[in-house]
């Protein structure tokens, strides 16, 4: 048994497999017992107050903005905003970047494997603008060929967007070289880091991203709580998106000023408890290793492989080799609605989520309208992946005199 499951009072508490990390991580005791010192020692509201508590939280609070510009290696902690989620943080970029900087004839290129919320805000810029929204998209072995990339990406392309891990294949895509051909040609770069910053290390610097974008719940922190990173000469020329509150520097009748960086992107009082869980997060992230947290799942992962393989009633969709792919793995018994795979699994016990995973177009570049999805993370072990193909097993047994 993986002895990292100690640690999660779900997991102890219920018998199930728990294989849906990809939609949100289960919760460290480490993780909900700081939330509630913070409830219990500082619940004051941040930036707010002279009075000794309200100063204690907000120490909490920026000392946490300092910890994650430390652990994506940010050169200057006013660069990570805090926003509800991935989603609200690229939403943010469409509004204040996107719609400001760019024009009639510009282009805008995402990879088909986008997440909804990294193509949605995309087209309301390109009709508002007159831009023209362009796409990156894979092989048969589910990976975007670097001849793809080259092509895609001209000297009209204004804006990459990005997922460093497809939610639905777990394609890792090779972020460093899309944003290396990209910078070459004049693009600013967004990463959707929401499903790769859980299992790996994420090094803003190295990648020389302009901007990246993840949510806490999916890597152990609270729901509520995300992070938009960007570079410090991109933020101060941007417009915030959301206004009032801690954002403002001075108001007038007829104008205002706005506060510097972070604050001019925070507006209102923040979930301060999701900050608190998100530290506590990250410290728990690092005091493991993600060393450890690769093997754990690199050991899983390749047991997982190698028996769905066998399985000749399901269709798999997943790269050929295991060193481009990461914690997710997508699958369809076939000739089987996977809402139907999914309700079986549950009643034994194996978590996974079926749909299109907020991925409309890949599904239907993929020539599917939904499969079900197995999401691994540091608390899985072998014991989960025999459940789950048992299972799936079970299910075949029930259904396969009604395949046609």
């Amino acid at each position: 048994m993986n002895e990292l499951k100690k640690d999660f009072p779900l997991l102890v508490n219920s018998d199930i497999a728990y294989l849906d990390s990809g939609a949100t991580s289960q919760k460290p005791e480490k993780v909900i017992n700081a939330i509630n010192e913070f409830y219990k020692k500082y619940n004051a509201n941040p930036h707010r107050g002279a009075y000794t508590l309200s100063v204690e939280a907000t120490e909490i609070y920026e000392d946490t903005r300092k910890k994650i510009a430390k652990f994506i290696n940010a050169k200057h902690s006013e660069e990570i905003i805090f926003s509800k989620n991935a989603t609200e943080a690229l939403n943010l970029l469409a509004y204040s970047y996107g719609l400001e900087n760019l024009k009639q004839g510009d282009e805008i290129l995402l990879s088909i494997m986008e997440h909804h919320s990294n193509l949605v805000p995309w087209q309301k810029v390109s009709k508002v603008t007159e831009s023209k929204l362009k796409y990156m998209y894979i092989d048969a072995n589910f990976e975007i060929p670097k001849e793809e990339i080259e092509k895609r990406i001209t000297d009209k392309t204004k804006i990459v967007g990005i997922t460093h891990i497809s939610n639905v294949l777990g394609t890792v895509n090779n972020i460093k070289e899309i944003i290396k051909i990209a910078h070459k040609k004049g693009a600013v770069v967004i990463v959707d880091a929401s499903q790769s910053i859980p299992h790996r290390k994420i090094d803003v610097q190295d990648l020389d991203a302009d901007f990246l974008v993840f949510s806490g719940h999916k890597m152990l922190a609270p729901l509520g709580i995300g992070v938009l990173y960007g570079k410090k000469e991109l933020l101060n020329k941007m417009n915030p998106f959301l206004m009032g509150g801690d954002m403002i520097e001075y108001v007038h009748e007829q104008d205002t000023t706005f506060a510097p960086l972070p604050n001019k992107f925070e507006a209102g009082t923040q979930n301060v408890e999701g900050v608190i869980g998100l530290g506590a997060a990250i410290d728990y992230i690092e005091n493991i290793g993600y060393d450890k947290i690769q093997k754990i799942e690199e050991d899983v992962i390749s047991y997982a492989r190698e028996e769905l393989t066998k399985l000749d009633f399901l269709t798999l969709y997943m790269t050929k080799y295991q060193e481009n792919h990461s914690s997710v793995i997508s699958f369809n018994i076939k000739g089987v609605h996977p809402h139907d795979v999914a309700s079986v699994l549950d009643s034994k016990g194996v978590c996974v989520r079926s749909g299109n995973h907020c991925a409309q177009p890949l599904m239907r570049f993929l020539g599917i309208d939904s499969t079900c999805r197995a999401s691994f993370y540091l608390y899985n072990d072998k014991s989960d992946v025999d459940r789950l193909v048992l299972a799936l097993k079970e299910a075949y047994e029930m259904f396969k005199n009604y395949i046609k």
